[in-house]
């Protein structure tokens, strides 16, 4: 499998938590010495504060939040990827810079995450259907 559609698939997983507001599941995507830095609360230093910032954050979490892998590149165990989030309310879209590690059993967890609020590029809402059926790859192609 291609690493765009392996680093978009871990991003489905953490978004379909966010949507109904899992913080737990959430959280369990991250390495338990994770990073999380975010222009939007204080950074997060271990597994156990990023859930406790996901249990605010998704108190108010909606169907219509997405995150789309914009840019990627990776090695065997180490991987980069810039991905566009965008939010049901306009104000709250922009950009994250990822780092996930692959782990022993091929999956991938995250061990660092910096989101950056919406002066860079987002994800245009006429796009969200494409996106949601899977279809879409981030480059402007589709499947």
């Amino acid at each position: 499998m291609p690493i765009r559609e392996e680093l978009q698939n871990f991003l489905n997983r953490y978004t379909a938590a966010y949507r109904v507001s899992d913080a737990a599941a959430c959280a369990a995507i991250f390495v338990q010495n994770a990073e999380l830095h975010s222009p939007f609360a204080p950074s997060a230093h271990r597994r156990d504060a990023t859930h406790e910032l996901h249990r605010i954050w998704t108190l108010e979490a909606g169907d219509e939040n997405l995150v789309t892998v914009i840019d990627e590149g990776s090695t065997s165990e180490l991987a980069w990827c810039l991905a566009a989030y965008s939010e049901a309310k306009a104000t709250d879209d922009g950009t994250s810079l990822n780092l996930p590690e692959r782990q022993a059993d091929g999956t991938w967890l995250m061990h660092m995450c910096s989101l950056n609020s919406g002066e860079g590029w987002s994800l245009p809402r006429e796009e969200r259907s494409r996106v949601e059926s899977n279809s879409y790859h981030g480059d402007g192609t589709e499947a």
